[in-house]
């Protein structure tokens, strides 16, 4: 273990990295940073495609070494960023001086005011998040998913016809088969992915209140919402929210959370059944040479994944509960609540 896990508060970047630290690249400050910087720098391509005609001169094969500034994005880029914020004191606009930073670079300084044009900084954190939260759900949650589906299954098809005695209440109850009460788990968890991949990843977009009213002063030939609606549902792949405030309401999101709520909720109650069936004698634990069960007894060999498994599904869900509960509310046109809970957004899932 390096010894900035040892001394991280979070078990999530301390105890537990081995098993978090793939979420890292979707959920960590720095990650958010990269997110917000390929937002701004795809739009900054989609304007020129309009095309703007202060940029219709813009040379399209520049456009790689642009997606090459978030694509190889470092630790020393994001360090960067934090160095101008800390001056800035604002997180989004220390990225628009960074990537106007890079235009100089590149020579072509001419051209970067048109970075962030008539943007409010829910425009970038408000399609940059629900992108990462698309992304992680499709690199790491998915994978893990079908991964442990596949060994239910297994089990539930190994086990199909082994006998075991029901318990209702506690006490004995008519027989029944093991493999068809892993089979009620399969079944639980798959209607809960059915109804997951039925919402959509919701992104806003629209200036400052969410009317354009920038975009259509400066430009009220360009139909801007057909030009965001392409944008965010082509470029980036979300669902653009048509009327909002200034920021996104954050309903979609919440319904993700209360789904993955639901499947971690199945999957306690999946760990209690199996924890119970051990206590029972039903299934007997592997030893591992090496690993000790108890600091005073040593025979013994305690469900300790299981458990473990309990615990943070139970924290996961308390959080989950929290961002559905208090993201979709905020006062008038938008306060500043949404912004410290959505940083947040990775622990449930490293818990998960």
């Amino acid at each position: 273990m390096s010894l900035y896990a040892l001394n991280a508060i979070s078990p999530v970047d301390g105890r537990y990295q081995s098993k978090t630290k793939e979420l890292s690249s979707y959920y960590s400050e720095a990650a958010l940073i990269k997110y917000r910087l390929r937002v701004e720098v795809e739009y900054f391509i989609s304007l020129c495609e309009l095309p703007l005609p202060q940029l219709e001169n813009f040379d399209a094969k520049l456009y790689k070494p642009l997606r090459k500034i978030y694509l190889e994005f470092s630790d020393d880029d994001a360090q960067e960023v934090k160095e101008i914020e800390s001056i800035t004191n604002h997180d989004v606009k220390a990225v628009e001086y960074f990537l106007k930073e890079r235009f100089d670079r590149l020579k072509i300084s001419e051209y970067k005011e048109f970075i962030h044009f008539a943007l409010t900084s829910q425009d970038i954190n408000n399609t940059a998040t629900p992108l990462l939260i698309k992304e992680s759900v499709e690199d790491i949650f998915l994978p893990n998913y079908l991964q442990m589906m596949e060994k239910l299954i297994e089990l539930k098809d190994e086990w199909a016809n082994i006998p075991l005695l029901a318990r209702t209440h506690g006490q004995a109850a008519s027989p029944t088969l093991l493999g068809k009460e892993i089979m009620v788990f399969i079944e639980r968890l798959e209607r809960q992915m059915g109804l997951l991949n039925m919402v959509p990843f919701s992104a806003k977009f629209g200036g400052a209140t969410g009317n354009f009213n920038a975009h259509h002063i400066a430009y009220p030939e360009v139909d801007w919402v057909a030009f965001s609606n392409e944008f965010v549902e082509e470029t980036l792949g979300l669902d653009r929210s048509q009327v909002t405030t200034q920021i996104e309401h954050y309903d979609n999101l919440a319904a993700l959370f209360d789904n993955f709520k639901r499947i971690n909720t199945i999957l306690i109650d999946l760990s209690r059944d199996i924890w119970t069936y051990i206590s029972m004698n039903y299934f007997k634990q592997k030893i591992k040479k090496g690993e000790v069960g108890s600091s005073a007894m040593p025979h013994k060999v305690n469900p300790i994944d299981f458990e473990n498994a309990e615990g943070n599904l139970g924290i996961a869900n308390a959080i989950y509960e929290h961002l559905s509960a208090k993201l979709p509310i905020s006062r008038l046109q938008r306060d500043l609540t949404d912004s410290t809970v959505l940083r947040n957004v990775g622990v449930p899932m490293a818990h998960s």
